[in-house]
């Protein structure tokens, strides 16, 4: 406590100087706390953030300009020839399906994100914080929603350059891309889950590309399932990513294909009932 000293001397050193009470308030505020933030404010905060992070981290960008224009030359020219006849009828049926093995790689940084955050003492710090608590995973989510869309767009941006001509038009091309970062939203929990449950990020990629790898390859994006023996089309078919390729090749080729549309969203809504939850109650956990 303060104490005001008697007398007109000085005030002795184990004394305290009194203050000035148009001081104290002027530090002690006594207004109503802001309100506290709802959990659409808090994530919308937290996605803000990680978009500033690839602002002053620009190489972040690299998996989804650099990489993407690599996999559709490569694929195309690889095996246009010899699948296809030539490249320019091969892009048309491959280049949806790269975009969607493509954006599903990406997914595997939110969770390598969320672990360096981890290591760095900051989650500790946001559980601090009166905020909704799954605020700070969601907000990952959703500032990866513009690398998906960058990824998309420099695909279809090389794509074009080679020759792929959508028949859907503008609109078809913007309903594929728009289901297929629907469903990257739902399948990036499967990395997000692993950033929690593993010690590092290099644990992480690991982990999530056992995950991705698998899916990718073991599906419709380069052939057609038709070629393939019995059991591997059983084994194809009830793939997700062969659903959401088929869905975007089909809106992105100007027709409707509502069952693979309906596969697509019936398997986003499982994907984060799923790992949405046990990603929630692991960061609970910490």
């Amino acid at each position: 406590m303060s104490r005001v000293t008697t007398g007109g001397g000085a005030p002795h050193a184990d004394e305290a100087v009194p203050v000035a009470p148009q001081t104290l308030a002027g530090l002690l505020r006594t207004g109503e706390r802001p309100a506290r933030p709802g959990p659409l404010a808090a994530s919308a905060a937290f996605g803000w953030r990680a978009m500033l992070k690839i602002k002053h981290v620009p190489e972040q960008l690299f998996d989804v300009t650099v990489l993407p224009v690599m996999l559709v030359l490569m694929f195309t020219h690889l095996f246009g020839g010899a699948l296809a006849g030539s490249p320019r009828e091969y892009i048309q049926y491959l280049l949806p399906g790269v975009m969607v093995m493509s954006v599903a790689m990406t997914t595997m940084y939110t969770g390598i994100a969320i672990n360096k955050d981890i290591e760095r003492g900051v989650f500790d710090r946001f559980r601090t914080l009166p905020i909704w608590r799954p605020a700070t995973i969601v907000g990952y989510l959703l500032g990866d929603v513009l690398r998906y869309s960058i990824a998309s767009v420099v695909m279809l941006a090389a794509g074009l350059a080679i020759g792929y001509r959508p028949d859907g038009g503008v609109a078809g091309v913007l309903a594929g891309i728009l289901l297929l970062i629907v469903f990257a939203f739902a399948f990036s929990w499967i990395g997000t889950m692993f950033g929690l449950l593993v010690r590092d990020e290099k644990t992480v990629m690991g982990a999530s590309m056992m995950v991705v790898f698998p899916l990718n390859f073991l599906s419709d994006i380069f052939v057609d399932p038709g070629t393939m023996p019995e059991w591997l089309q059983r084994l194809v078919e009830h793939n997700p990513i062969t659903r959401v390729a088929s869905a975007v090749r089909g809106l992105m080729d100007g027709g409707w294909p509502g069952t693979e549309v309906a596969w697509t969203l019936g398997w986003s809504a499982a994907l984060v009932a799923v790992f949405g939850s046990l990603t929630v109650r692991l960061y609970n956990r910490r």
